[in-house]
């Protein structure tokens, strides 16, 4: 598998981030010129209400913006003043970190379990235990264990990223090193900044998509624009040196980057409420306020002698589209899957297992669950950023 990362402008003021499986498109982000996300922002924030009723506070952050944080979150948090041992209250003030962009009507939610990431590390002040990426082998983790158990007396805990598989116990230390650094400097220093104001600023979010690429499918990083290519550049030599080979500044004027790629052509179907399959089945999304439906369609197909059959091999097609669709559009919460109903047992359990196994490849949190009384199959992903749709509206696309 390979992967190759395009960053281009669709216009002066709205950048595209896309990223290519095997010269599929299988991710797309809209990114508006000027305007910052929030997302892993740090703030000194200020417990305006606690909601007992609902089990959440809302926390004022920079700007007057009123935050969303549930109350089982709160879990050793870093106070801006004294508060060490009591109970969340009215006026506390202490450090919050934004973890999901406002969705819809939604506002903000933000978390006292602060994150710090790198290429190969994730530091968590909240969750103190040593975590190790699932896709490891069994001697990839132990060969890790060996080289980063004794973390696990730091003053925090510590999730070993997937790229971390091939790092040497060098790269390992440096990046524990810059991240404990980052993390002391906010409990000893930031938490003396004004309430409400923001003492850790995030990457911009092409910038996390590249850091948190997988280094072993990731084969290029391509962008026509010269100051992105500038600010990758330095990015890349200070964090992630040894991939600086991967990316490539595109000047040819003849055939714009966008145009090569069929960039527009990609995210006007991936606006469309209907997916047509290469076998001429189909796929209808259709996201509601409380969750997102997917119909899956006999379409055109044709093949097939047995009935059976046909369905296996519609549900399987549709089931790995699904897996993309789920990424490219950025669908999350609940998710219901309405695939052609199938006779067997084994058949269904065999679907989902299926699904299962392609929604591991997904970067965020995906699951399959399980399948309800009525055949629904019931998907669930984690929701951090805003739909593809919504992107497209913030920018006036659509």
């Amino acid at each position: 598998m390979e992967g190759r990362r395009i960053l281009t402008f669709l216009r002066p003021d709205v950048l595209a981030d896309a990223y290519y499986e095997d010269n599929t498109l299988t991710e797309l982000s809209l990114i508006p010129r000027g305007k910052e996300s929030l997302l892993g922002n740090i703030y000194v924030g200020r417990v305006k209400n606690i909601a007992k009723n609902i089990r959440a506070a809302f926390v004022e952050v920079e700007g007057g913006m009123i935050c969303y944080l549930p109350l089982e979150d709160v879990q050793e948090p870093v106070w801006a003043c004294m508060k060490k041992g009591e109970q969340l209250a009215e006026g506390d003030l202490l450090l919050v970190q934004v973890s999901r962009e406002a969705v819809k009507s939604k506002a903000p939610s933000v978390t006292t379990n602060l994150n710090l990431s790198g290429k190969y590390l994730v530091l968590t002040a909240g969750n103190r235990r040593m975590g190790y990426s699932s896709r490891f082998s069994a001697e990839e983790k132990e060969r890790l264990k060996a080289l980063t158990g004794q973390w696990a007396e730091d003053d925090a805990g510590w999730i070993v990223r997937t790229n971390a598989a091939k790092a040497c116990s060098e790269e390992l230390e440096m990046e524990h090193r810059r991240l404990l650094s980052q993390y002391e400097y906010l409990r000893t220093r930031a938490v003396h900044r004004l309430a409400c104001s923001c003492v850790w600023k995030s990457r911009p979010p092409y910038l996390d998509t590249i850091l948190g690429s997988r280094e072993n499918i990731l084969q290029e990083i391509l962008t026509d624009d010269t100051d992105l290519y500038a600010q990758i550049r330095q990015f890349m030599e200070e964090e992630m040196p040894e991939d600086l080979e991967k990316l490539r500044l595109y000047e040819d004027r003849m055939l714009p980057l966008k145009a090569m790629y069929r960039l527009e052509k990609g995210l006007e179907e991936a606006l469309k409420e209907k997916v047509w399959l290469k076998s001429g089945a189909y796929l209808v999304i259709e996201p509601t306020e409380a969750l997102t439906v997917i119909d899956v369609n006999t379409g055109k197909f044709t093949g097939g002698k047995q009935k059976e059959d046909t369905i296996r091999k519609i549900n399987r097609e549709a089931a790995l589209e699904i897996a993309r669709q789920l990424r490219l559009r950025n669908l999350s919460g609940i998710i219901l899957v309405d695939f052609i109903d199938m006779a067997l047992p084994e058949d269904r359990q065999e679907l989902l297992e299926e699904m299962r196994r392609l929604l591991r490849r997904d970067p965020q949190k995906a699951a399959a669950v399980d399948l309800t009384a009525l055949g629904l199959m019931e998907l669930t992903r984690k929701k951090k950023r805003k739909t593809l749709k919504e992107q497209a509206k913030e920018c006036g696309i659509l």
